[in-house]
């Protein structure tokens, strides 16, 4: 297999599919345990913690931007890549420190995590436009409709390290003795994640120049200004004063109305962080998306070819934005549903809750190569979607993931368990609609972007997965109450339905209780509904995608028009 595949596709992108690879286990192993130890360790409310969870995740998406500037007008993406994963592994240890010192003091960890977290977002910015767009650097223009295979095989790598991830970092880091957590064992996590992210810069470093070059071997992704290759030395990028302050005229107005809209969606009953990142965060990254693809427009430089496959880009990453408000409830409600109610016995083992998600990594790892050999056959006969047509798709088998789960949550009530096999089955599909959407995403941006605006629109391109992020912080936080809840609210001789149903008054010692233990006093609301079971919360996301996968579906053809060469697409 992969004799035949290294005669298709350079060695240069066995280099990053490995680089990414280790990356993505330092990434997706801390994600795995992150929230688990922000409620257990750390002792943040759940629905806090979905919002921090979503607003860490947007903002890894975010600071791309600054990334992929950076380096297509100064760095060069070999440094930018360097510095991201030194930044990255840095964060970890603050990560481990973090979890090492919790009991001491928990005022202190927690300001270490904002740190290392903060970290973490600042490497990723750096590495994740750069490492991306060098995959497309590697192909020639006139072989550039092979993108879709070869982003493919790297989103492999990307779920590889995922898979690996999943499994030791939650083995080491999410321990259980004797039907209790080992909160000390997070740190262990931690460490191990960041050890990851070492390696992989070790292999990117020692690597680099001997593959990752050009056929004539010359090296890809050097300072722009110093280059040999033609191809990194990218058109200097100047927009008007006239354009720049009306789109920050823009930004603010977009940045005063959402957080508005969010504001008052919330109430800032109190003043935590979950309230300052949805107050504050969110709407920096919704504004930001908004405002920079509008500034990249008042480019008068474009084609309307360009123009036209620009806004192919911004189309299609609207509607991403639906597909990662439903996928990335695996780190925050699904973590937290497969840890309280869900029955984790394999073969009498019992699965670590953190480590439900690596089913995700298996799968992808299992189907990445038939996905791209299936892309490759439908090429060659001609019947290959077009990429808009894949995502489509992708948002439709979402939505069918999600309305299974919720017709087996249906009639669990509040102390019933989910049959592990569920979950397995809504991360297969969820996967299969994964393979349909992201790597295709990937592929589009590197073949409609103008060559002095990649690893800006990629960075556009990953602000539309850091709103998505956001939003499912959002729609994370109206998961209702799981069973463990209605235990405890038990245990201090309160029916907790009869506070939810509005059936029973709190004194202010018992709110005061509650509040201690993380225990709601109401239902969650979604657009002014209440939220009253796990059922209606998982059909939020079946409707969302659904909507989504017929509206894209229909406008298609359309894009596939502007896209302009329809053939390589």
């Amino acid at each position: 297999m992969s004799i035949s595949l290294q005669k298709k596709h350079p060695k240069g992108l066995w280099v990053l599919f490995g680089t990414e690879m280790w990356e993505r286990f330092n990434f997706y192993g801390m994600r795995a345990i992150l929230t688990l130890y922000l409620v257990e360790a750390l002792r943040i409310g759940e629905s806090d913690v979905s919002i921090i969870y979503g607003g860490f995740l947007a903002l890894c998406y975010l600071t791309p931007l600054l990334g992929g500037f950076l380096s297509d007008q100064f760095l060069g993406n070999r440094f930018c890549i360097t510095l991201g994963a030194v930044l990255m592994a840095m964060g970890q240890f603050f990560l481990f420190y973090s979890a090492s010192v919790f009991h001491d003091s928990q005022e202190l960890s927690r300001s270490i995590l904002w740190y290392g977290l903060f970290i973490i977002i600042v490497g990723n910015g750096f590495f994740k436009p750069n490492i991306s767009s060098m995959v497309g650097s590697l192909y020639p223009p006139t072989n550039k409709n092979r993108l879709d295979s070869a982003f493919t095989i790297f989103y492999m790598g990307i779920n590889l390290g995922a898979l690996l991830g999943q499994y030791f970092v939650p083995l080491i880091g999410d321990v259980v003795v004797n039907g209790k957590r080992d909160l000390h064992a997070f740190r262990w996590g931690f460490f191990v994640a960041g050890l990851g992210m070492l390696l992989g810069m070790i292999i990117f470093t020692v690597l680099k120049n001997k593959f990752i070059i050009t056929p004539e071997g010359i090296p890809i992704g050097g300072v722009p200004r110093e280059s040999k290759n033609e191809d990194d030395k990218k058109e200097e990028i100047t927009f008007s004063r006239s354009a720049i302050v009306m789109v920050t005229g823009l930004f603010l107005v977009l940045f005063l109305a959402f957080r508005y809209l969010l504001v008052g969606e919330i109430g800032f009953h109190h003043v935590g962080i979950g309230s300052l990142i949805k107050g504050i965060i969110y709407p920096l990254i919704y504004a930001s998306g908004i405002s920079l693809a509008v500034l990249i427009l008042t480019d008068k430089s474009l084609t309307k070819t360009e123009l036209q496959r620009i806004l192919v880009i911004y189309i299609v990453s609207v509607f991403i934005i639906f597909f990662w408000a439903a996928f990335e409830q695996a780190g925050s409600s699904l973590t937290f549903i497969a840890d309280k109610q869900t029955d984790r016995s394999i073969l009498n083992w019992e699965m670590p809750a953190s480590m439900v998600q690596i089913f995700n990594g298996v799968f992808v790892v299992l189907l990445a190569l038939p996905f791209s050999a299936l892309w490759d056959r439908m090429r060659s006969k001609g019947l290959e979607p077009s990429s808009p047509l894949k995502q489509a798709f992708g948002l439709f088998l979402i939505a069918v993931a999600f309305f299974i789960i919720a017709h087996n949550v249906k009639d669990l009530g509040v102390h019933g368990l989910l049959q592990i096999k569920w979950l397995v089955l809504l991360y297969f599909i969820m996967t299969c609609a994964e393979l349909c959407l992201s790597p295709i995403g990937l592929s589009l941006v590197a073949k409609l972007s103008p060559q002095r605006y990649v690893s800006l629109l990629y960075g556009i391109f990953f602000i539309s997965n850091a709103s998505g992020y956001a939003l499912a912080g959002s729609l994370g936080a109206i998961l209702p109450a799981t069973g463990d809840k209605y235990v405890k609210a038990r245990e201090l001789g309160i029916d907790l339905k009869g506070v939810l149903d509005k059936k029973i008054t709190l004194t202010q010692e018992q709110i005061l209780l509650f509040a201690h233990e993380n225990i709601p006093t109401r239902y969650p609301t979604f657009v002014g509904f209440e939220i009253q079971s796990i059922y209606q919360f998982f059909m939020v996301f079946v409707v969302l995608c659904g909507i989504a996968s017929i509206v894209l579906g229909l406008i298609s053809p359309l894009l596939k028009k502007m896209m302009h060469e329809a053939k390589e697409f």
